[in-house]
C-alpha cells in the first residue's frame, strides 16, 4: 500500500507532539514535513521542539521546519493542524484555497454549516458534505474540523443516548486538566493547589459542538440536533485528563433501566471499529462498574487514549447522572486528527 503522506503545522506544541509520536509508527500515514512558527524555519525539529513525549521519534529528528505556505505543502497529501487557533484560520484557508486538504484542531469554521466537525464513531457520515464544500465555497481543496477537546470526549457516550438527551435538559460540570490551555496556557503558581472555575469559551462552544456532531446532513448542510444544556467548566490542577459531570433531567413518566444503557454505551461501535482502522479503539466507551472510576491515573491509558471512560451511571430523583472522562491530548485531540484522516482514507475522500 502506498503511504499517505501528510504534514503537520504547529508540530512543536503539545498537540503537535502528540500526532508526531503517534505518527511514527503508523501503518500507512508518514508524516514528511513538519512546520512551525516562522522563526524556526529551517532548523532541524529536534532542535526546534522542547519536546515532553520520551524520545523524539528517529524519522523525525532531522528534519527541517518549513513554512506554513502552500509552496512548502504541495507534495503531501494532507496537511494537519494543530495550530494556534488565533493563527490558523488565515494559514488553513490559504492551504485549502491552493487546493491542499487540511484537517484541523483549530476552533475556527468548527461551526460552519458547509465544514464536517468530526468525531469519527459519532458522525463520519457529515463527511459527505465534502461532497459540495468546494463548489459552494470556490475552494480547490477542503477543509474538515475536529471538536474541541471536551467536546469530542463529552459527546461519545451520548452519542448512544440520543434519543433521551435530545428531549431533556443537561447540567454538565467538566473538570478539565491544565494541558487544555497548551504548554504554556497557565502559570504554575495560578494553578499550583488551586481550582479556577471558569475556562473562557468553553461553557458555550461544548453545548454548540456537541449539537452539531449530532446533527444530521440535509440539503448539502448540517441541520444541529437540538441541545439544552447548561455547562460550568472548571480548571483543576492535573496534566492530563478532561473530566465531565453529566446529569440528564428526566420526566416523571420516564422508565430508565440503568442496565440497558450501560449496555447501550458498552456495545456502541461505528465504521471505525468496524473497518479495523489503526487508530480506532476496539471499545470506544468503556463502562466502569467501580464506583471510585473512571480516573486519570488509572483510565486515561486505556486504548492508547482514545476510548473514553464512564462511570457512576445511575438515576435518582428524576436525575440520570454518569462520570466521563478521556484523554483530553489524545481522543480530544490528536488521535481524532489521525483517525479523521483514516475515515477519510477508507471513504474515498482522500
Amino acid at each position: 500500500m502506498d503511504k499517505l503522506k501528510v504534514s503537520l503545522l504547529g508540530s512543536t506544541g503539545m498537540v503537535g507532539q502528540k500526532m508526531v509520536k503517534m505518527l511514527s509508527s503508523h501503518p500507512f500515514i508518514e508524516l514528511t514535513k513538519v512546520s512551525a512558527s516562522p522563526a524556526k524555519i529551517g532548523k532541524k525539529y529536534e532542535e526546534a521542539v522542547k519536546w515532553i513525549e520520551g524520545e523524539i521519534p528517529e524519522n523525525v529528528k532531522d528534519m527541517k521546519l518549513v513554512s506554513t505556505e502552500p509552496e512548502d505543502h504541495k507534495d503531501v497529501d494532507v496537511v494537519l493542524s494543530a495550530l494556534p487557533n488565533e493563527l490558523a484560520e488565515d494559514i488553513e484557508l490559504k492551504l485549502v484555497r491552493a487546493g491542499k486538504i487540511v484537517v484541523s484542531n483549530a476552533s475556527p469554521y468548527r461551526m460552519d454549516p458547509e465544514v464536517p466537525l468530526i468525531n469519527p464513531e459519532i458522525n463520519w457520515q457529515h463527511l459527505e458534505l465534502l461532497k459540495t464544500q468546494q463548489n459552494k465555497r470556490g475552494w480547490k481543496g477542503l477543509l474538515v474540523k475536529n471538536p474541541n477537546c471536551t467536546a469530542a470526549i463529552m459527546s461519545l457516550p451520548l452519542k448512544p443516548l440520543m434519543e433521551l438527551i435530545t428531549q431533556r435538559k443537561i447540567i454538565m460540570t467538566t473538570l478539565q486538566a491544565v494541558s487544555g490551555a497548551g504548554y504554556n496556557g497557565l502559570s504554575f503558581m495560578s494553578i499550583y493547589n488551586n481550582i479556577i472555575p471558569y475556562i473562557k469559551g468553553e461553557e458555550e462552544k461544548i453545548p454548540k459542538e456537541i449539537g452539531k456532531m449530532l446533527g444530521q446532513v440535509q440539503d448539502g448542510q448540517i441541520i444541529n440536533a437540538k441541545i439544552n444544556a447548561r455547562v460550568t467548566s472548571i480548571r483543576v490542577p492535573i496534566k492530563v485528563g478532561h473530566m465531565g459531570v453529566i446529569n440528564i433531567l428526566l420526566d416523571d413518566n420516564d422508565k430508565i433501566d440503568i442496565e440497558e444503557i450501560k449496555r447501550e454505551l458498552k456495545n456502541f461501535k461505528s465504521l471505525p471499529q468496524e473497518k479495523n482502522l489503526p487508530t480506532a479503539p476496539k471499545k470506544p466507551i468503556i463502562v466502569n462498574e467501580d464506583e471510585s472510576r473512571p480516573q486519570p491515573e488509572i483510565d486515561l491509558k486505556i486504548e492508547n487514549g482514545m476510548a473514553v471512560s464512564v462511570g457512576r451511571i445511575s438515576v435518582e430523583n428524576n436525575v440520570l447522572r454518569m462520570i466521563v472522562l478521556g484523554d483530553n491530548l489524545v481522543r480530544g485531540a490528536a488521535g481524532i486528527t489521525i483517525l479523521t484522516v483514516e475515515v477519510m482514507k477508507e471513504l474515498g475522500y482522500i
